[in-house]
């Protein structure tokens, strides 16, 4: 495909546009679940556009085409974006207004800004409808531009559904409906919507493969007090399981019959709805019931991991850590002597997990990015265009897999060949970013995105800073991103990001030099209790992930004994739960990637 098949795209996207007397369209990344991963049948964006990043907002207007994007995806979208006539909008910079804001300083009173509304959220929909009203700008979500030129448009996946089974599913079906209905007793509503894919899969303890290395499945979700409708397109459930599900009082339905079921609601009914993870086409069908709008219970509920949960996936970190180790050895004995590329790596390191007891699939796509690469946050290699592992520079690794009994999402920076005194110090304040909040102790309750202050302050302190949060949630076996919580301190605080005891988390500041070389270093942590005092209940982190961290790239001098303590500790834990994993020269390997500094 040529650069120029995404302007003559964008130009017959203005033809459509103006047969519909629409003047400007907004394509954003999203599907009807608002999954952050999407199947192809939703990739628009990526289609009129040619950037695959998976966070991005396009805007068409007859004389402007413009992609928002945030500073993960800057460079990429830069070279994404050539030849397409679409000009880059960084988003978050102080100089740059959003979609919303651009659409209100270039349309007249009275135009139209068409956007599909069975793929907007109803949050969304309604700050861009009250900012654009100001202006008396028209915002149409009753139709489908896109589709009216995006043809052969793919079709819906067609994955099947399988149920995850003790004893890696810790709760039961019925008692995950019991919690959730006791939340809708509490909420005084009569019904509850789901249409987020990650919630349906927790609810019912069912798992799929419609969404790249996400292990869900295309559905919606009706529950009532004593119903539990799941709609899924036929041939997705097999008779053994629909049975199943049956027996625990869950009726299965098409599909394409949920918008339908919900605009049947009995009227003046109460339905529990998250305008976050909810749909303006879900709105539009919910016209006869009272709305109480709230986050979905189910996303506290499956946060925070019990006990069990817990136990599975420190064993699953470790299973994964030999992984880690027998890929890392093979590595290091293998670069000076063959050519080993990004891709090259990104097949050997799913190889080495492919080998661990229950993997399932990557969490999500591995970023293997050398040298200047590294700088971009979410770089991917292709087969396109990808480097040669070969001279001086640092490799920047984040990878991940999905097992039964959980999630895994682990970064590493490697050496190859000499480290420079600058790649030292920049390594050394990231890696003292996670050092502190890995030993943070806070107040149960505390707002998430507070705690990002913690690991940013020694690399603060070097005078650079890096442009995404530095955590995130993490499903078991679930999606690799999950919420409430969020270590991020742009992020818009709410009660519901409040940490908890239970909930997996990511720690994973980084550091990023353009076009030169690019620092994160990432563990999994779980918060749990630290003390009760007079003054309340206090929290602390548990790393999880267990693999070295390379101490050849450290200027030890600058870590403070306390910071030795700790890494000389962690490696200390990694050496006596790996080694009877592993054997032979990735036994060898692990041994001398773990001696203390």
């Amino acid at each position: 495909m040529t650069e120029s098949v995404f302007a003559q795209r964008i130009q017959a996207l203005r033809a459509a546009m103006q047969a519909r007397q629409v003047h400007a369209c907004i394509i954003p990344s999203s599907d009807p679940h608002l999954s952050e991963y999407l199947p192809e049948r939703w990739q628009g964006r990526q289609w009129l556009s040619g950037f695959d990043g998976s966070a991005g907002t396009l805007v068409v207007s007859d004389s402007f085409a413009g992609l928002w994007t945030d500073s993960r995806y800057w460079e990429q979208a830069v070279n994404d974006l050539q030849g397409s006539g679409i000009v880059l909008m960084r988003a978050g910079q102080a100089d740059v207004p959003g979609p919303a804001q651009w659409l209100a300083g270039h349309l007249a009173r009275g135009q139209r800004v068409s956007v599909d509304g069975q793929v907007l959220a109803l949050q969304v929909h309604r700050q861009w409808q009250t900012a654009l009203a100001e202006y008396g700008i028209v915002l149409a979500c009753d139709l489908d531009v896109l589709g009216d030129i995006w043809t052969p448009r793919p079709a819906l996946p067609q994955g099947t559904v399988f149920e995850h089974l003790p004893p890696f599913a810790c709760r039961s079906r019925t008692e995950n409906l019991a919690a959730l209905r006791a939340a809708l007793a509490e909420h005084k509503a009569d019904w509850h919507w789901l249409s987020s894919l990650d919630d349906i899969a927790w609810l019912f303890n069912l798992r799929g493969n419609d969404v790249p290395y996400n292990p869900v499945f295309l559905a919606y979700a009706l529950i009532g007090a004593d119903s539990a409708r799941l709609f899924v397109a036929p041939g997705k459930i097999n008779e053994a399981l629909r049975d199943t599900l049956l027996d625990d009082g869950v009726t299965i339905e098409p599909y394409d019959g949920a918008l339908g079921a919900l605009a049947c609601l009995p009227e003046g009914q109460t339905l529990l709805l998250d305008p976050a993870r909810s749909t303006m086409g879900t709105f539009g069908a919910a016209a006869f019931v009272e709305l109480v709008e709230a986050l979905n219970p189910s996303q506290l509920l499956k946060s925070r991991k019990n006990a069990v949960e817990a136990d599975h996936v420190r064993q699953t970190m470790a299973h994964d850590g030999a992984a880690l180790c027998e890929f890392f050895d093979w590595f290091e004995r293998t670069q000076p002597h063959e050519r080993i590329t990004e891709i090259t790596i990104d097949e050997q390191i799913t190889a080495a997990r492919s080998r661990q007891p229950h993997f399932v699939s990557p969490s999500f796509g591995t970023i293997a990015a050398f040298k200047a690469n590294g700088a971009m946050p979410h770089y991917h290699a292709t087969p396109e265009s990808h480097a040669v592992i070969e001279g001086d520079g640092l490799l920047l690794i984040d990878s991940g897999g999905q097992y039964l009994g959980g999630t895994t999402d682990i970064t590493r920076v490697v050496p190859v060949g000499q480290v420079s005194d600058a790649q030292k110090r920049d390594y050394t304040a990231v890696l003292k970013g996670m050092i502190a909040l890995s030993q943070a102790q806070f107040p149960q309750g505390t707002a998430a995105p507070l705690l990002d202050t913690i690991a940013r302050m020694p690399i603060w302190q070097t005078g650079a800073d890096y442009g995404h949060g530095t955590g995130h949630g993490v499903g078991y076996f679930m999606n690799v991103h999950e919420g409430p919580q969020s270590i991020a301190y742009r992020a818009v605080v709410t009660p519901h990001m409040a940490m908890e005891p239970g909930m997996i988390t990511s720690n994973e500041p980084g550091l990023y030099r353009p076009g030169q070389w690019g620092i994160r270093i990432e563990n999994l942590v779980l918060a749990v209790p630290a003390q009760e005092t007079e003054f309340g209940t206090f929290l602390k982190f548990e790393t999880l992930t267990l693999c070295p961290i390379d101490t050849r790239c450290i200027a030890t001098t600058l870590l403070t004994e306390s910071e030795r303590g700790w890494l000389n500790g962690y490696h200390e834990q990694v050496r006596a739960r790996l080694l009877p994993l592993v054997q032979g020269s990735a036994k060898e390997w692990l041994i001398e990637r773990t001696r203390p500094i």
